[in-house]
């Protein structure tokens, strides 16, 4: 049985958060750290769109532009058996497309790790991942009773079914990057929800979406339309889509309206021999229990991104620059 947030509580539900932004990973902490209904207690940083450097920075400039404060921690630098392979093509080199963003200069070796961002938490929370399963995966291998104590309900954008893939015909990305971590997950057999491609590509800005935000006079609304620009060209490119496709938004929208997306129960296995099927998630009856997004109501996931994110850009000025709290060991 998979945990369902009440819709209709007061008290906002507690997210850890394990990311590694990446445009979409942008979009989809501004959603979360905008929207009263969760509070984000903790943001656990991997390797994956960009190196865990650029990605380390980038959560600390997204931070600052929301005004706020969260205790950091690294995720995972690599996968558990295979190379780092970022996408520089679809992120930018510095994973935030033409977004100016700091140099990357904090040393990570002492940040904490998931798994003690996850200990420290007084009360089960959803832990959200955006990017490879790695981190989940080396916390499970480190504490599992600790997971499985901490962690109420875990929702992963990872995996495409019936949808074509975004990294090889079969693949999606996260999936991609680390199949035996995503596997490994999968097997511990925790509360977990996919939100894979077969819904994430329903979900698009059109290219006039984002020259509409860019006439808006917010500094954050210029920053996120020069990291959509990039995002819009690529998806031009490789994808011959006058838009984007902005993934991971959709696992922080299944949090906040439980309408908008819906889930079946099902097996899933993930491939893991080299070659266009490394990655390949599938239902399988030898598979893993999980939830696996189904159907997409556009509108009310297009009414959250719109209203929590290019709304509150739109009118937000420059924020003043915030210390984040480095969760160390």
């Amino acid at each position: 049985m998979h945990p369902r947030e009440p819709a209709d509580t007061f008290a906002p539900i507690p997210v850890v958060i394990d990311t590694d932004p990446g445009i979409d990973d942008m979009l989809a902490l501004l959603l979360a750290l905008n929207s009263p209904e969760i509070m984000v207690r903790g943001i656990s940083v991997s390797y994956g769109n960009t190196t865990v450097e650029n990605a380390f920075r980038n959560a600390v400039e997204i931070l600052r532009r929301a005004g706020k404060r969260v205790s950091l921690g690294i995720g995972a630098r690599r996968p558990l058996e295979r190379a780092v392979v970022p996408a520089s093509e679809t992120h930018g080199a510095s994973g935030m497309g033409y977004a100016p963003v700091p140099a990357a200069g904090v040393i990570l070796d002492f940040m904490r790790p998931l798994e003690r961002i996850l200990a420290e938490q007084p009360e089960p929370v959803t832990l959200v991942t955006l990017g490879p399963l790695t981190g989940l995966a080396l916390a499970l291998r480190s504490d599992p009773e600790l997971i499985r104590a901490k962690v109420r309900r875990h929702v992963a954008m990872a995996g495409n079914f019936a949808a074509k893939g975004n990294t090889t015909p079969y693949s999606e990305f996260n999936a991609w990057c680390d199949p035996e971590a995503l596997s490994l997950v999968l097997q511990a057999e925790l509360p977990t929800d996919l939100v894979p491609l077969d819904v994430t590509r329903e979900f698009a800005l059109s290219a006039s979406d984002v020259s509409r935000l860019g006439g808006a006079e917010g500094d954050n609304a210029r920053w996120i339309v020069e990291a959509l620009r990039f995002y819009v060209e690529f998806h031009r490119e490789y994808e011959r889509l006058d838009g984007c496709v902005v993934n991971d938004v959709l696992a922080v929208a299944a949090l906040l309206d439980p309408e908008a997306l819906s889930f079946q129960s099902t097996r899933v296995a993930v491939d893991l021999e080299d070659g266009e099927s490394r990655g390949r998630t599938r239902m399988a009856s030898e598979g893993s229990l999980a939830r696996v997004a189904r159907q997409l109501d556009r509108d009310r996931a297009r009414a959250l991104l719109s209203d929590r994110v290019f709304s509150w850009a739109a009118s937000s000025l420059p924020r003043p620059v915030l210390v984040p709290e480095m969760a160390r060991v």
